[in-house]
């Protein structure tokens, strides 16, 4: 099923010309990806096509007249101007594009045309020497200027006609106009999930922490921060201000994030907290931080003779837990936190969020080659005190958008 048509009203619209019987097969798709469609018939329409074969498609009654008494009680054409999402004309003839620019309201398609509000998408359908008319190609770009946003042509195709010319006229092939409308709500979805987490300040942790042995090695692990990088890129997109505490990693973040480089465990809790004693409504905690630090730093480099030939001890303490301190506070923001491991990954994740007492928490097996550490992909599940919800493998950067997503779902609901 293709995303974005469930629960969009879709008016199909007809106008008279031989490609009319491809309008079956693009309404038949609506359908079968949950669009709710009615169809409106000009007369020249009617010729090419049964309006009874588009009601038996669309399952709603096919609208084919302007005066029709049952529905102007109600000023039906009117109704049926302010229903839609989105107005497709499929086929459009050159006719009715010259009637569209001229702004004429004659029967019930040009009526709605100026009534309605919707988006309107034109596929054009003609004989190549009337498409390439200049009176066409004026009304067109005219149109197309005067509409706007409002207005997207679609089309038209170029090769072999039914009257045996070859050139563009040809209406595009319904699995094309269905991908063009499939864009079109994808671009008006993001619009709307823009809005998910304005005013929102979310504080991201990612990357590795490098834990100093001397002034030239350290304890560190694999994490590259693509994880973090893409979840502070998500949270930017859904209109939240940003602030990434980032590890060393070899990343961009982008323009409109703040980031807060560190080094260390201590470094990074630090920052983590006084940011969060600035304000923060969600914490999520992706960074890959080192539970144990070393006791002692070594001033100079150690040298191999200054120490056991066979062995050199390195005594080590336990590192502050970062995101068990951004949870314990009384006015805690939304926390998520990560549970990258290599076993019993759903039950020690379980056992994190509930002892942590996390809002959220997105567990993944960085044990399976080709994802996790170092990869451009991952698989992960998402588990709440209600929910889990299973992220198959994807580049990180899309898994990134779900998990946004989901949180500013679950904050929005509460």
């Amino acid at each position: 099923m293709i995303q974005g048509f469930s629960g969009k009203k879709i008016l199909l619209a007809l106008t008279g010309g031989i490609a009319a019987y491809k309008a079956a097969e693009i309404c038949r798709e609506l359908k079968k990806n949950a669009a709710e469609v009615r169809v409106v018939m000009t007369q020249g329409a009617c010729e090419f096509i049964s309006p009874l074969t588009l009601q038996a498609l669309s399952g709603n009654e096919v609208h084919t007249q302007l005066l029709n008494p049952a529905a102007e009680a109600g000023m039906g054409h009117i109704q049926l101007a302010k229903w839609p999402d989105l107005i497709l004309v499929a086929p459009a003839s050159a006719n009715f594009i010259a009637k569209y620019h001229a702004g004429i309201a004659d029967d019930l398609l040009t009526t709605l045309l100026l009534a309605t509000d919707s988006a309107v998408f034109v596929a054009p359908a003609m004989n190549q020497a009337m498409w390439r008319h200049p009176l066409t190609q004026k009304n067109i770009a005219e149109l197309c200027n005067l509409m706007k946003n409002k207005l997207h042509i679609v089309g038209p195709d170029t090769g072999e006609q039914a009257c045996g010319d070859v050139g563009p006229g040809r209406l595009l092939a319904p699995e094309q106009i269905i991908n063009a409308l499939a864009k079109y709500f994808g671009r008006e979805n993001q619009q709307v999930q823009a809005k998910l987490l304005s005013g929102k300040k979310i504080i991201i942790t990612a990357g590795p922490t490098r834990e100093a042995i001397d002034p030239v090695r350290y304890i560190s692990n694999h994490s590259s921060g693509k994880m973090g990088y893409a979840l502070a890129d998500a949270c930017q997109q859904l209109g939240a201000s940003v602030t990434l505490v980032s590890g060393p990693c070899n990343l961009q973040a982008g323009a409109e994030i703040n980031v807060v480089p560190v080094q260390s465990a201590l470094e990074m809790h630090k920052a983590v907290n006084d940011l969060v004693d600035q304000g923060c409504d969600i914490f999520i905690g992706c960074a890959a931080v080192a539970d144990y630090r070393p006791i002692t730093i070594a001033d100079k480099k150690i040298k191999k003779n200054e120490a056991d030939t066979t062995q050199l001890v390195i005594t080590l303490e336990q590192n502050p837990d970062i995101l068990a301190s951004v949870a314990a506070r009384k006015n805690k923001p939304y926390t998520v936190g990560f549970a990258a491991e290599t076993h019993d990954v759903l039950s020690y994740a379980r056992e994190k969020l509930r002892r942590k007492k996390l809002d959220l928490i997105v567990a993944n097996d960085v044990s399976k080659a080709g994802q996790g550490f170092n990869s451009e992909l991952n698989e992960v599940c998402l588990i709440t005190q209600d929910e889990e919800l299973v992220l198959s493998l994807d580049q990180k950067a899309k898994l990134a958008e779900k998990i946004v997503e989901f949180i500013a779902r679950h904050i929005c609901s509460n």
